[in-house]
């Protein structure tokens, strides 16, 4: 028995028959877009950023994040006040402290999600977990550089922050890596906990 002839090729586009349309290009996700549809809209913002780097993003929040950090501490305004070039030396360590830790933490997370079965994939997770673990963190580093950390608002914006923020990132990958949400939890969580224990609750006296 002979095996079947292929199908002939489509006929060439006529008048009649235009060529059939091309399938549409996802629009450009705009930073704007991004960081403020974060607050307002953040599932249809997460499923929009699938599959997409953003390392711009994220490498815009370390340094705004990094400088909030540093005007935050006193260790810096003291600095200030003796020797400006020295503060500044102290403020690019902070900075650079802040980019590492971000990469190591987006790079942990991509791999704990990989472990518990997640199929995403590296650049589109580790640089969106980023992206909300620092912009989620914004307000708190607002307050935190103008107010006694001990204040009330600091330490209601520390707790806030802190789980919108997990909520975010569990839906992150979750999405991401196609995981149950037990799962998607478990991947975020020594994270997020070691940075509410370390940066967050760490300023609060």
């Amino acid at each position: 028995m002979s095996a079947p002839s292929p199908p002939p090729p489509p006929p060439p586009p006529t008048l009649v028959q235009p060529a059939p349309p091309e399938p549409a290009r996802r629009r450009r996700l705009w930073w704007h877009r991004l960081l403020i549809g974060l607050w307002y809209r953040p599932v249809e913002i997460l499923d929009e950023a699938r599959d997409r780097s953003v390392w711009g993003a994220a490498l815009l929040l370390c340094l705004v994040s990094g400088a909030l950090g540093v005007l935050s501490m006193d260790a810096f305004r003291q600095q200030w006040a003796v020797n400006r070039t020295h503060a500044l030396q102290l403020a690019g360590l902070a900075e650079a402290g802040v980019l590492i830790a971000s990469l190591v933490l987006g790079a942990v997370t991509h791999a704990i999600a990989r472990t518990l079965g997640g199929s995403g994939r590296f650049a589109p997770t580790a640089s969106l977990f980023i992206v909300v673990f620092w912009v989620t963190d914004l307000p708190r580093l607002a307050m935190a550089s103008w107010l006694p950390p001990g204040s009330t608002f600091v330490q209601a914006a520390t707790w806030a922050t802190w789980g919108f923020g997990y909520v975010l990132a569990v839906l992150l990958v979750r999405g991401h890596h196609h995981l149950p949400t037990r799962k998607a939890a478990t991947a975020v969580s020594v994270q997020l906990l070691a940075a509410l224990a370390l940066l967050k609750l760490g300023t609060v006296r």
